[in-house]
């Protein structure tokens, strides 16, 4: 199972927020947004503090994807 965080962009675009916006009002840090934005993963506590800020639920900003399997 493999994590993205596409549903945060879609949330971002909405809300017209930029990456660095972001970075301040939740005080991450813009290379760890930049991880999240090239299907890095990040610690939950960084999650935390994104929906905190975005007044969010985790579902709104992150979502599971399952590998593709191979017959």
């Amino acid at each position: 199972m493999a994590v993205s965080y596409k549903p945060l962009f879609k949330l971002m675009i909405d809300r017209k927020i930029t990456k660095g916006e972001l970075s301040e009002m939740s005080g991450v840090a813009y290379s760890t947004i930049r991880k999240m934005f090239i299907g890095e993963n990040v610690n939950m506590s960084i999650v935390d503090r994104i929906c905190t800020s975005l007044d969010c639920r985790i579902e709104e900003i992150v979502e599971i994807v399952p590998d593709d399997k191979e017959p």
